[in-house]
């Protein structure tokens, strides 16, 4: 089994728990975490550079001169790519898609390497609850002073909507806070430390416990 400290909101220690080690003691697997944070990285794109062809380009209604007997090459239209201020071939258009399609199982997988990473390195951090009596920026701050977080970027694991957390870490640049259900492989790459409720950790649990693993 897995064994990890829960803390309080004083930054202490209350108890240790196991976790399941199928779900937080995977082995990493290079090839599956570039996989999946390829696939996010490209369902996230949106295509913005666009040109115009020769068709969406105003003017050129009218021929430039006749088709013979003028000594110059034939012309049907200034907006002609040939032209100065004409369409463009070939050129990036707004259309195109980026996306990938990754199994849900393979995305699952890398999750779980990613928290067994953290536990690993010990930047995985249970809070027993994670209640604030009013919205306050300062208190979030205090909260990770306590805590045993070096010098790095967190990410905050809820398992359910909390208004007042989350407006609390809305000022912290450092800091960002997600749902259980929205958690991604990205996110736990992008930020060096994990805090996460009790009750996260047992949703994680939940969600997780009859996904098979890939090899």
């Amino acid at each position: 089994m897995v064994k990890i400290s829960i803390y309080n909101l004083e930054g202490k220690t209350i108890k240790d728990i196991n976790l399941n080690p199928e779900i937080f003691g995977v082995y990493e697997n290079p090839f599956v975490l570039a996989q999946v944070v390829a696939a996010q990285m490209a369902n996230s794109r949106s295509a913005i550079s666009h040109t115009k062809t020769r068709g969406e380009v105003s003017g050129g209604g009218k021929k430039p001169w006749r088709q013979k007997g003028t000594g110059r090459a034939r012309a049907g239209s200034t907006r002609s790519p040939l032209w100065i201020g004409g369409g463009i071939t070939f050129g990036p258009r707004n259309i195109k898609n980026y996306s990938k399609r990754i199994p849900s199982k393979i995305k699952t997988q890398a999750i779980k390497m990613l928290l067994s990473e953290k536990i690993k390195n010990k930047k995985f951090i249970v809070l027993d609850s994670f209640q604030l009596p009013k919205i306050s920026t300062s208190q979030i701050q205090a909260l990770f002073e306590k805590l045993p977080i070096e010098e790095g970027s967190i990410l905050v694991v809820l398992s359910e909507m909390n208004a007042n957390v989350e407006l609390s870490l809305a000022n912290i640049p450092f800091a960002k806070v997600v749902r259980v259900e929205n958690l991604s492989a990205l996110n736990l790459m992008k930020y060096d430390y994990v805090v996460a409720t009790r009750d996260s950790v047992e949703k994680l649990s939940k969600i997780f416990q009859n996904k098979k693993e890939v090899k």
